[in-house]
């Protein structure tokens, strides 16, 4: 009966940990999180709320209105870099990410 209890009392304990330590890899760079991703077994996802914890690790800070942060990507043709600021008061810019794959 009192191992019972204790296994009652340290999984959810355990479970929680491991929560936090995800989202913690979740608000890390994309090296750290795609590491840590390719290491956790599929049935872990079965039992990880991924989308809300993503989400919320993920969340940006700006509003509808505020001035978009600094950015500087490299070419597609990689001899060159754009930066962002340089079309500011000139023209409209629209990024797209992703893949087309």
């Amino acid at each position: 009966m009192r191992i019972a209890l204790k296994v009652l009392i340290l999984l959810p304990v355990i479970y929680v940990v491991l929560l936090g330590a995800l989202f913690a890899v979740m608000c890390q760079g994309p090296e750290v999180f795609t590491r840590v991703m390719a290491k956790t077994p599929e049935a872990a996802f079965m039992v990880i709320p991924f989308k809300p914890l993503w989400l919320r690790a993920r969340a940006g800070s700006l509003k509808p209105g505020d001035e978009a942060p600094s950015l500087s990507l490299e070419t597609y043709d990689k001899k060159s870099r754009v930066q962002l600021s340089d079309f500011k008061g000139k023209q409209p810019v629209v990024l797209v990410f992703g893949s087309y794959t």
